[in-house]
């Protein structure tokens, strides 16, 4: 395997410190030499990103596209080692790494759509009126155009998806924005081999050198640099709830502050309402204990905190979800350290007053980094006094919160921050029964569920990934679906300019539709 860092196009000699990807199934490094990058890597990165973002703002929209498309084939192409070296650094299994792959090609293959079709600038002309009275009115035109280079933090538990060549780069690229991704530590194998496909497809469509560059680091000072650098105009996150909120602070301490995207993680909470209980309690645990353990309970929309008022449903539903959760096995987590983390958390949410146990998956001895699923269960009056209760715990670990009425239910929700998903579980007659209660759902979250999990993100136009803070840095923005593209632009409006030396997108006979201002009232054309 190649090592390295890749600097535009080129792997250079390294002059940093080396590690190696570990097996977290056993503890065993893997093949392959990475070094870290330095202050004259981040410099040199920028810098070439800078360039390209003067050349590659103008590229043509059917270049851009073409380049998606080659980056989902050259990923495509690497077959078989892509899975099995991902499968060697995550402990994933092959099913959800194949899965992952073609979520990764898709939405490459969705962004060039996206550049192509070409309505997502919201390219807007309000023509003058030079009779008007008492003043003329001027030739105003407004389009959205790229803001300039990307750092993107790989996230640990998407390898493919929420990496390198992930929904941010993807999105970043097809805005018109060069990317440098700070590659996460625990896949440094896997990055590098989708690295090589983005090199290979920028050169095949003669791009500029800075318009994409990865670098490794096996700690926090590169992703520092790059946040700090001042050609860094915009930031990506996908993690933790700490390392989100201290980019969030150096970008603002900045001489120019710079936005920060970051994804922070949530609790996903599930209200599960009294009637649905008690009709189909059997059917809720079984769908709930898969979602509480699929991945090892690794995704930030894993459901970490059930909600429910006190029943005889309630008490079935208990007795249920225990079962089902006594027939799954234990999981290989992603790293040594979110085991030990994921180990530590959930065995002081245990020794919390007033929070039981309901139920244990099976831990196995024989594979080394395994996450015991649990779920606990703790009275609405102990949760709402005990801010320790509201934390997420990343990985199979699921609070039951048990109110005594539908007050106490509310108040629940009401002490709830920002989450990126909040659930419904109901019967049609908990629908009518309990209305108020579910309208207000929307105040806390992004993405709303009735009868179904929040795990599963699939990626269309009208996902919502982001919610209030803080589950995200900014609820007005998605990094899943065509939306995420919004996050990489800035509107600029032409005032008076000749037709020629306009952006195509703003040209008169230009076939794209786009708004015009007729009559005072907005008409696509």
């Amino acid at each position: 395997m190649e090592t390295g860092n890749l600097i535009g196009y080129q792997y250079k000699e390294a002059r940093g410190n080396g590690f190696r990807a570990i097996d977290p199934s056993t503890g065993n490094q893997l093949p392959g030499d990475f070094y870290t990058a330095d202050s004259a890597d981040v410099d040199s990165a920028l810098n070439l990103a800078e360039k390209a973002a003067a050349i590659y703002r103008y590229v043509d929209k059917k270049t851009k596209a073409a380049f998606l498309r080659s980056i989902a084939e050259g990923i495509t192409n690497i077959g078989d080692e892509l899975v099995e070296r991902a499968m060697a650094e995550t402990g994933l299994p092959q099913a959800r790494l194949q899965g992952e792959r073609g979520r990764t090609t898709g939405q490459l293959n969705m962004f060039a759509d996206l550049v192509e079709e070409g309505s997502w600038v919201e390219a807007v002309i309000d023509n003058a009126l030079p009779d008007r009275q008492p003043a003329a009115r001027p030739d105003i035109r407004k389009m959205l155009i790229p803001v300039g280079p990307v750092v993107v933090f790989g996230a640990s538990n998407f390898p493919l998806a929420f990496s390198v060549a992930g929904g941010d780069t993807a999105s970043a690229l097809a805005a018109g924005c060069p990317v440098i991704v700070k590659v996460h530590p625990a896949h440094p194998g896997t990055s590098a081999l989708v690295a090589e496909a983005i090199k290979k497809a920028a050169q095949k469509h003669e791009l500029p050198e800075g318009v994409f560059s990865i670098l490794y680091d096996n700690g926090y000072t590169i992703g520092e640099a790059l946040v700090k650098h001042p050609k860094t105009k915009i930031v990506t996150f996908t993690g933790s709830f700490k390392g989100g909120t201290a980019l969030l602070k150096m970008a603002q301490q900045r001489d120019q502050p710079i936005p920060v995207f970051a994804e922070m993680g949530s609790v996903n909470p599930v209200i599960l309402l009294p009637d649905a209980l008690e009709s189909r309690y059997n059917q809720i645990a079984e769908q709930y204990a898969s979602s509480i353990t699929l991945g090892a309970g690794q995704f930030c929309t894993n459901p970490g905190l059930l909600i429910a008022m006190k029943s005889s449903g309630l008490e079935k539903f208990k007795k249920a979800l225990g079962d089902a959760l006594a027939k799954i096995n234990s999981s290989t987590m992603l790293t040594p350290g979110i085991c030990k983390n994921y180990s530590a958390l959930s065995a002081e949410m245990l020794a919390e007053q007033g929070v039981s146990i309901i139920g244990k998956g099976n831990l196995n001895n024989d594979k080394a980094n395994q996450a015991q699923p649990i779920v606990a269960t703790v009275s609405a009056s102990s949760f709402l006094v005990n801010p320790k209760l509201k934390e997420e715990v990343f990985g199979p670990y699921s609070l039951l919160v048990e109110a005594d009425f539908e007050v106490q239910l509310q108040q629940v929700l009401d002490d709830l921050q920002g989450q990126l998903t909040a659930s419904i579980v109901a019967d049609d007659t908990d629908l009518v029964k309990y209305k108020s209660l579910i309208q207000g759902i929307t105040s806390i979250a992004g993405r709303v569920m009735l009868n179904n999990v929040p795990t599963g993100v699939e990626v269309l136009q009208a996902m919502q990934h982001g919610g209030p803070f803080p589950a995200t840095s900014d609820s007005r923005f998605t990094s899943v679906g065509t939306g995420a593209i919004k996050r990489f632009v800035r509107p600029v409006s032409w005032q008076n300019w000749s037709n020629d030396l306009l952006p195509d997108e703003l040209k008169n006979g230009n076939p794209l539709k786009i708004w015009r201002l007729v009559d005072n009232k907005m008409s696509k054309e």
